[in-house]
């Protein structure tokens, strides 16, 4: 709870990643990959309570192990590649609410795939969230590559700057973000009102690029791997 708002945190984890097969309880540096955004949601000072969404039953049980309630088994039309995270979301809300009678106001969306953020910067997005009076928080890392200076788009056999500007270095051009898939944070009624991450009033949480590892496959995995052995989490 932060400031009288009561916090619910969920982590989705499905079965079926193709990038990485049996990603979320593969084996990182000692313990499932799930177990670490588990942890750290628990051991977060405002939230209340941590549950994992996910259609697979050793999942479940890995979860529990490591202290995560697992109150309710996903539908398998929401645990394909295809399925919108928001739909996943709702489910869980109306489930918690429906059966449990369990009510709050902030919702936290924490994806398996950032093992490396810290508790620091889960309990700082909800502080943001509460305190700018955001109708949301998601966060972000700074891009290794600008749109209005480094990258560009083929239309038909021209080849121009995704954002056209006038800027001759990457200094002069506009900051931008990586989203890092790592912490997204809701008013629940504008959640379930919005469905979508990009509000009129969102807000950005920057984390540091070694904090902002998304695990998608192999490569990524053996990086995490690295930057775990040089600084256990």
């Amino acid at each position: 709870m932060y400031k009288g708002k009561s916090v619910f945190c969920v982590i989705p984890a499905r079965a079926g990643s193709k990038g990485l097969p049996g990603k979320n309880i593969k084996n990182l540096h000692g313990k499932p990959l799930i177990a670490y955004t588990i942890e750290q949601a628990k051991k977060s000072r405002y939230i209340d309570r941590v549950i994992v969404s996910t259609e697979s039953p050793c999942i479940a049980d890995i979860a529990r192990k490591y202290g995560a309630d697992v109150p309710f088994m996903r539908p398998k039309k929401l645990a394909s590649d295809k399925s919108s995270i928001f739909n996943v979301l709702l489910h869980a809300i109306k489930w918690m609410e429906e059966k449990e009678k369990y009510l709050f106001d902030i919702l936290v969306l924490l994806h398996t795939t950032a093992p490396l953020r810290t508790i620091e910067d889960i309990d700082n997005s909800i502080k943001l969230l509460v305190d700018k009076n955001a109708d949301n928080v998601f966060s972000v890392t700074e891009a290794h590559r600008n749109p209005y200076f480094n990258m560009v788009e083929v239309h038909g056999k021209m080849v121009r700057r995704v954002k056209e500007s006038n800027c001759v270095n990457r200094q002069s051009a506009p900051q931008v973000f990586d989203m890092n898939a790592s912490i997204y944070v809701w008013w629940k009624d504008i959640l379930m009102k919005k469905k979508s991450s990009f509000l009129r009033n969102s807000r950005i949480y920057v984390m540091p690029k070694e904090r902002s590892v998304d695990i998608d496959d192999y490569i990524d995995f053996k990086i995490a791997e690295m930057f775990l052995k040089e600084t256990p989490m």
